[in-house]
C-alpha cells in the first residue's frame, strides 16, 4: 500500500476510533491518520498511535463497500485466524491486534494490525528480479504446514465458462471459445496445499535497492485457501502478465520451480489453473487496473490490459496447449 496523504477528519469513523484506542495500552492515543493507497476491497488506514508502551504505528482495515460489508465476518475472521496462525512461522505476516468482523463495534467491519515494513513496488524496473522473490516467497506459503482442524477453506473459482466476458474488440474469438472450453472440464486431481489466494506484486511489500533488493511483508490474507499451489502460481502469473508483458508472466512458473516448487507435471492440468485464473481477470482486468494505476502505472489503460490478457491466452496455449 501507498500513502494517499493525510485523511481529514472522518465522522463515519468516530466509532472505530474508539474502539481501537480502547484497546491501545494506557495513555496511548491515536495521534495521525493516513489513507493508504492500492487497496481495491478495503479502507486503509495507517495510524500513528502517541503515549503508553506499544506499537507506534498500526494498519486499520475497514470494509465500506456493501458486498464486502456483507461477507465482512468470514473475510476478516479468516484473515484474522490465518494472521494469528502465520505468527509462527517465517512469513513476513502483519500480527492481528483485534478485529470487529460484524461492526459490533465500529462504523464498518474492520480488523486492526501491526504495520510492515516496505511498500509496494510495480515498476517495469527490477520487475525480473522481484519476481524471483516473488517465486521463492510462494514457495514457502505453500510450505506453511497446518492441521486438518486447521486447513483454511477450500479454494473458491473466480469465474465460470458462462460468465468470461470476452473483450469486444478483440481480433481473435476463436482464441477466447477455444480458453473458455478448457475451463469447461472438470477440475484436475491436484495436491492441496495452504494458499494466499490473491497473491501479487500489489500484495507483496519490498525494501531495498538493486541486488539488496527483499521482500519485508505479504499482505491481504483474506481469501486464504486450501487448494492447488498452481492456482496461486496462475494467479501471479497473470498479475505479471498485465504489469510487464505476457513474457513475464510465463516466465514465473518456471521461477517458482526453480525456487523448489512443484507446479503440475501435465501440461493439460497446468493450463487448466493458468487460464482459470487469466480469465476472470477478463475483459480488461480494470478491477486490478484502478489501484495499480493510484500506484503509479498510468500506462495501464484498459486497452493496454485487455491486450496484455489476450496476448498472455495465446503464449499459454503455445507453450501448454
Amino acid at each position: 500500500m501507498a500513502d494517499a496523504g493525510t485523511e481529514e477528519r472522518d465522522e463515519e469513523w468516530a466509532r472505530t476510533r474508539a474502539w481501537v484506542e480502547s484497546g491501545l495500552p494506557a495513555g496511548a492515543r491515536i495521534a495521525g491518520v493516513e489513507a493508504l493507497r492500492g487497496g481495491w476491497t478495503s479502507r486503509m488506514r495507517r495510524l500513528s498511535v502517541e503515549g503508553g508502551e506499544g506499537p507506534d504505528r498500526l494498519v486499520l482495515r475497514s470494509f465500506v463497500k456493501p458486498f464486502f460489508v456483507r461477507h465482512a465476518q468470514g473475510l476478516l475472521t479468516r484473515e484474522a485466524d490465518v494472521l494469528t496462525r502465520l505468527g509462527g512461522t517465517d512469513i513476513p505476516a502483519a500480527s492481528l491486534h483485534a478485529v470487529d468482523a460484524t461492526a459490533a463495534h465500529c462504523d464498518h467491519p474492520s480488523l486492526l494490525m501491526s504495520l510492515l515494513p516496505g511498500g509496494v513496488r510495480l515498476s517495469d524496473e527490477g520487475a525480473g528480479h522481484r519476481a524471483g522473490l516473488l517465486a521463492a516467497q510462494l514457495v514457502r506459503i505453500h510450505a506453511v504446514d497446518v492441521t486438518a482442524e486447521d486447513r483454511p477453506r477450500a479454494y473458491e473459482a473466480w469465474t465460470a465458462p458462462d460468465r468470461v466476458r470476452v473483450p469486444e474488440a478483440t481480433a481473435r474469438p476463436g482464441l477466447w471459445r477455444r480458453a473458455v472450453d478448457v475451463i469447461r472440464r472438470d477440475a484436475p486431481a491436484y495436491r492441496p496445499r495452504f494458499l494466499h489466494r490473491d497473491f501479487h506484486p500489489g500484495n507483496v511489500l519490498f525494501d531495498g535497492e538493486g541486488e539488496h533488493v527483499r521482500i519485508t511483508g505479504v499482505v491481504d490474507w483474506v481469501e486464504t485457501s486450501w487448494g492447488p499451489a498452481d492456482l496461486d502460481v496462475a494467479h501471479c502469473s497473470t498479475a505479471l502478465a498485465l504489469l510487464h508483458g505476457a513474457a513475464s508472466g510465463m516466465a514465473f512458473a518456471d521461477a517458482y520451480t526453480a525456487a523448489g516448487g512443484r507446479p503440475a507435471e501435465d501440461p493439460a492440468g497446468h493450463l487448466y489453473w493458468r487460464l482459470l485464473d487469466a480469465l476472470a481477470f477478463a475483459p480488461d482486468a480494470e478491477k486490478v487496473a484502478v489501484p495499480w494505476r493510484e500506484l503509479g502505472r498510468d500506462d495501464l489503460t484498459p486497452e493496454l490490459l485487455a491486450g496484455r490478457l489476450e496476448e498472455y491466452i495465446e503464449a499459454l496455449f503455445t507453450r501448454y496447449g
